[in-house]
């Protein structure tokens, strides 16, 4: 990886917190793989971050990918916990937040991911950190938008207040992550990535600090409806509230039971848009490293 980076090849990074904690045993293994894939068939090299045994990692492989992959006593980690597991010696996987923390360190300028998070739908109003990073890691994040489960006309507000372009690949309109749609109009779309490239380093060189979210919807053939997806997450939230879930447990029991709910689509269509935001991010870091880099 070192090397990638040492001599200019476009790299895509990846987060480990979706194998990890996000996509249940062996799905993960085969978003690993789909992903993986689609990044170097796009000419560019992915690099799964984590944080391992104590040390940040730029390419997760071999031994370690596989205890990951295990979740052999594998911590979720944020940009906030990293100084904490670093120190601590843990095998980390690393949130979108601290993937973005850890790119820009390393001078990776694309991601790549399934959905971002944003402000949940229900009291207190819990704003995932996801947001904060994106206002100040100068990288291209390509993804779903933001999971279904939260309030995304809020979401799409916050990113707005915080700076963050949101650009529509193709469309328009916020996907809904499952969904291709949500009715929520974009103010940016770009047809290439081309066109994206053209845009990021332009934002680049005028010194702006936060990144670019470029936003695509699920392949059409695994897309859900999105009055199922409204309706499954109602049925999840109300079963959320019983049950007391609160804070950091809330995403992955919402997620599991609309999984439940959508007799497993909802997996598949995880696992599409995951293998389709790789393929976008590399195709815009191949174009990223042809314009010269994004090197404010």
């Amino acid at each position: 990886m070192a090397t990638a980076l040492a001599t200019g090849q476009p790299v895509v990074a990846l987060e480990s917190s979706v194998l990890a904690q996000g996509l249940p045993i062996p799905a993960n293994r085969e978003a690993h793989a789909r992903m993986a894939r689609a990044v170097e068939q796009g000419g560019a090299v992915p690099a799964v971050t984590a944080v391992v045994r104590g040390r940040p990692a730029l390419g997760l492989a071999g031994p370690d990918l596989e205890r990951f992959l295990a979740r052999e006593r594998v911590v979720k980690v944020s940009a906030r916990d990293l100084g904490w597991a670093i120190a601590a010696g843990q095998d980390g996987a690393t949130t979108v937040a601290a993937t973005l923390a850890l790119a820009t360190r390393a001078g990776v300028p694309v991601f790549a991911t399934g959905g971002i998070g944003g402000v949940h739908r229900e009291p207190p109003f819990d704003e995932s950190a996801d947001i904060a990073e994106l206002a100040r890691s100068p990288l291209v994040v390509v993804c779903a938008g933001a999971k279904s489960i939260l309030d995304l006309p809020a979401t799409l507000e916050r990113l707005e207040t915080f700076g963050v372009p949101v650009v529509g690949y193709r469309t328009s309109e916020l996907p809904g992550f499952f969904t291709a749609g949500t009715g929520l109009p974009l103010a940016a779309r770009a047809e290439s990535a081309a066109e994206i490239a053209r845009a990021f380093v332009a934002q680049r060189r005028l010194g702006r600090p936060g990144a670019m979210l470029v936003v695509q919807p699920p392949p059409a053939g695994a897309a859900l409806q999105r009055a199922e997806v409204d309706a499954a997450v109602a049925t999840a939230l109300a079963a959320a509230r019983r049950e007391g879930v609160r804070g950091a447990a809330v995403t992955p029991f919402l997620l599991a039971a609309v999984e439940r709910s959508t007799s497993g689509r909802s997996l598949a269509a995880n696992l599409a848009l995951l293998e389709r935001n790789a393929a976008l991010a590399a195709e815009i870091a191949v174009e990223i490293a042809a314009l010269g880099g994004a090197a404010a």
